[in-house]
């Protein structure tokens, strides 16, 4: 019998390829990852076997389309320093058009960042990219790569893209505290999913997902993170943005007939977006 679809949280990863992959053979993409098929090759039997649900990774390329907006905004606005946490085989840095003076940090397990290193050998980065193999749920070894990360004077964006879903509550508090404790840090990029949207997750690809349980979701949305001291810069709700960027699935109902979801109150609405939060202020 076949496993889970899914081996475990790192993954992941590979099916965010995939998804990137399928986006970029689309005459009309919204982005071009020429380097996803990379490591996205040999999901090819496991997603013809997979379930619709996994398959149609719209809210995938939507974030990514997002992501890549606010990332380059913050860089417009001066950003010199790309922090990607759990970067998985994330290839914003070779196929974004970024200055050549910005630095960019990957930070993921070891097993992840030994394979983006061998498959991605000889490719070309727009800019400098540094790579660490660190376990971001060990508190001591995060502290210490982000003093020595974000130590530095500059004005670093940190991302945490698809990973926070996957820690509990507690790490993710204590990330948003530490982030906002080095005060070089100017922006964070993430992605935020209510209870809603998780609880229909969990319930349609239980038996998937199993190696990669989703625990983080909180029910006051954006509020979590303003609560801890951020600013809510841009909050890009998933399925408005789907709309604009053509890309809503056609099962879902029309725009008139889906109430507005409060990102900061989200509950049991089914929501999810991307938010870029910059430091607070008194």
């Amino acid at each position: 019998m076949p496993g889970p679809l899914i081996a475990d949280v790192s993954d992941t990863a590979r099916w965010l390829a995939a998804y990137r992959t399928q986006e970029s053979a689309r005459p009309d993409a919204l982005f071009a990852d020429p380097l996803a098929g990379l490591f996205a090759a040999r999901l090819a039997a496991t997603m013809a076997r997979a379930p619709s649900q996994l398959r149609n990774g719209w809210p995938i390329v939507v974030r990514t389309k997002l992501i890549d907006e606010l990332v380059l905004a913050s860089v417009a606005d001066g950003c010199d320093c790309v922090v990607n946490l759990a970067a998985g085989l994330d290839t914003r840095p070779y196929r974004l058009a970024l200055p050549a003076s910005v630095t960019w940090v990957e930070a993921d397990l070891p097993a992840v960042i030994d394979e983006k290193e061998r498959v991605l050998a000889g490719q070309r980065a727009a800019c400098r990219v540094a790579r660490h193999r660190i376990d971001l749920e060990d508190a001591t070894a995060r502290a210490d790569f982000l003093e020595d990360i974000t130590g530095p004077a500059g004005r670093p964006l940190v991302i945490t893209e698809g990973v926070l879903v996957y820690l509990d509550a507690a790490v993710v508090d204590a990330l948003a505290r530490e982030l906002l404790a080095r005060t070089t840090v100017h922006w964070w990029i993430l992605d935020v999913a209510s209870p809603g949207i998780v609880d229909v997750i969990r319930r349609g690809m239980a038996e998937h997902i199993a190696n990669a349980p989703l625990r983080f979701a909180p029910a006051d949305g954006v509020a979590f993170f303003e609560s801890r001291g951020w600013r809510a810069r841009d909050v890009r709700s998933l399925l408005p943005e789907a709309i604009r960027l053509r890309r809503v699935p056609f099962f879902l109902p029309p725009a008139p007939l889906r109430p507005d979801v409060d990102p900061r109150r989200p509950g049991a609405h089914r929501w999810s977006g991307v938010v870029r939060l910059e430091r607070g202020h008194p």
